[in-house]
């Protein structure tokens, strides 16, 4: 499992038919910040996933990727590579608070 940060999504009108009705969200995974291990900061890539939790732009969410991303429900027949597979409330880094979603 990987932390993300949920930046845009995409909008796919043609596609395979299993991937009809699918939300697709760009993600920008975290990182540990060298200068400082207990801070997140973004990281240089972008991961497209599949999210039937409805996350929004903004918030962080945990995802999983290769084929670990088609064992969360309902993606066994799904061609995925990445599903977010929980919206994320806060995390803690050695005992300080990195994250905390908006009330």
């Amino acid at each position: 499992m990987f932390l993300a940060k949920v930046i845009g999504h995409v909008v796919s009108t043609k596609k395979d038919p299993a991937m009809r009705g699918q939300r697709l969200l760009i993600l920008r995974p975290q990182v540990a910040s060298a200068d400082s291990p207990d801070e997140l900061r973004d990281g240089s890539s972008t991961v497209i996933a599949v999210d039937r939790l409805g996350a929004g732009v903004g918030e962080m969410v945990l995802f999983c990727s290769g084929s670990s991303a088609r064992q969360a429900e309902g993606m066994k027949p799904l061609p995925v590579d990445a599903a977010v597979i929980g919206i994320v409330d806060t995390v803690d880094v050695l005992g300080q608070q990195v994250y905390k979603d908006k009330p």
